[in-house]
């Protein structure tokens, strides 16, 4: 039991520390990062970034919370973007590449720091 209460702290630890470290998750196929950005201009680095490798938008909608475009890469990979309003000047972009069960967690990285990239000051 303490080292389930010790495992979930060090994770808590890990997410705690992704907004300021650059740290990602990854559950269930998707690889999420906190960026501190507002949520305007995370989204429109996302479309852009997806407009420029040539990725179309398949289809994309809000709760007004949360954002989901779905894309898919040359190859026909689907890819999926989740973009949450955290707070004010906080976001988290989730990725997922590839179908159920075949996630590509690689090509989920170097979408992350894509978008890492483009959103520095």
């Amino acid at each position: 039991m303490l080292g389930g209460l010790l495992a979930a702290g060090c994770a808590a630890l890990v997410v705690g520390a992704g907004a300021g470290a650059g740290a990602y998750t990854y559950v269930n196929g998707e690889l999420a990062r906190t960026y501190t950005a507002p949520y305007a201009r995370t989204m429109d680095v996302c479309t852009q970034l997806l407009k420029d490798l040539g990725m179309p938008i398949k289809a994309q909608h809000s709760d007004g919370v949360q954002t989901t475009i779905e894309s898919e890469r040359k190859d026909g990979t689907p890819t999926t973007l989740k973009v949450t309003i955290i707070g004010l000047d906080l976001t988290e972009v989730s990725v997922r590449t590839g179908a159920v069960g075949y996630w590509n967690r690689d090509l989920s990285v170097q979408l992350q720091e894509f978008i890492a990239q483009r959103l520095q000051p």
